[in-house]
């Protein structure tokens, strides 16, 4: 199977720093728009490189800062005629029979190019805040249940569903959805990794070591294969190329310098309160470590932690030359069975086009001539 390659749309702002954007976990809430307004005229432009980059799909995330992804889709969708959307949305905050027919009317009106990415919820003061009060493991027996409905409600009329969280009554689409949107799914703890082996077709994770993916990976097939289905996976990252390493790593320095030492000790210190299983992870890349070097900050051959320090989530970028970074991305694709990736930058407008030009080609020779 060939690489997949997606790209990051910034809908709560961007910039050119690793403190712009509402991405970040320590910055006083005026400033979390960032530099660059996600306004509508700004996520066309970067929906457009994208599509003009020749990548697969926007990863459009949720959260309390983000504008609304399902509203950003459709919108973006009358200005592409290629990119997909792959938009990211919360079960539990809505009922499975209008999430089923939102997602049923964005396929159709966008020529299906909708993709869904399933985001239980890790930050339970933000759960709270949309007026959730389940536990974690609580949300993902929701979620399970909520996804099993969903794809049943879009097999058309006369649907019904009984379960501990929901109840549908002769519901379902007027007719069979004809083409149902891929379900892309993260999660690092155990339940989620076994809602994730019933319900996702790519299984998320973010930029970890190789041999902690590997485990991963490991442990998520042998799930799906008890349960009778066979998975793609995914990796996020974020990216940072140029012509040759040195440049990369200068860039890399840049981005960190730019951060004061008290907001990475404040925003250290939220993460670590994050109830998330996968946020744990990608703090223990690099929690004790001393700091004095952009690359004591490098926990793998190109595999940068330093976003990690400031940003909650996907925490770590793929530093080195257009060369390198291809290299490393066929690695987790051929080693690894990694076979779709989304991507980011800062700003994320001129490296959608930077890797768009410099990195895809490389990749795309790269495959042809395995093929």
């Amino acid at each position: 199977m060939g690489i997949e390659l997606n790209w990051f749309l910034p809908n709560h702002g961007d910039g050119r720093h690793l403190i712009d954007g509402a991405g970040t976990s320590a910055q006083p809430d005026a400033q979390r728009r960032g530099q660059r307004e996600p306004d509508i005229d700004y996520l066309v432009q970067v929906a457009q490189a994208a599509e003009y980059a020749g990548l697969h799909a926007v990863l459009i995330p949720t959260g309390a800062q983000c504008e609304d992804g399902w509203l950003v889709a459709s919108a973006l969708a009358q200005e592409t005629e290629r990119l997909r959307f792959l938009v990211a949305f919360r079960p539990g905050l809505e009922l499975p029979a209008y999430a089923a027919q939102k997602a049923a009317a964005l396929q159709t009106f966008s020529g299906n190019r909708l993709l869904l990415n399933v985001v239980t919820g890790g930050n339970t003061a933000e759960q709270q805040a949309y007026g959730d009060f389940l536990d974690h493991d609580a949300r993902y027996a929701r979620t399970d249940e909520f996804l099993h409905t969903v794809q049943q409600l879009w097999r058309g009329p006369r649907q019904n569903h009984s379960g501990t969280h929901y109840r549908v009554e002769n519901g379902g689409l007027i007719a069979p959805l004809a083409v149902r949107p891929p379900i892309y799914f993260g999660g690092a703890s155990a339940a989620a990794e076994a809602v994730a082996a019933r319900h996702s077709d790519v299984y998320l994770l973010w930029g970890e070591t190789p041999a902690m993916i590997a485990e991963r990976v490991a442990r998520v097939q042998r799930l799906a294969e008890a349960a009778g289905r066979t998975l793609r996976f995914g990796l996020r990252l974020h990216v940072i190329a140029r012509a040759t390493e040195a440049e990369a790593w200068a860039q890399a320095d840049h981005l960190l310098q730019a951060v004061p030492r008290a907001t990475i000790e404040q925003s250290r210190a939220q993460l670590a309160r994050a109830q998330s299983v996968g946020q744990q992870r990608m703090l223990s890349l690099y929690d004790g470590r001393p700091i004095h070097h952009v690359r004591d900050l490098e926990v793998a051959p190109n595999l940068w932690a330093g976003v990690g320090l400031v940003r909650g989530g996907a925490g770590t970028a793929l530093v080195g030359s257009y060369a390198q970074v291809a290299e490393r991305i066929t690695q987790y694709h051929e080693e690894l069975g990694i076979d779709a990736f989304i991507f980011s930058g800062y700003p994320n407008l001129e490296e959608t086009l930077r890797f768009g030009e410099r990195v895809a080609p490389l990749l795309r020779q790269t495959v042809a001539q395995a093929a």
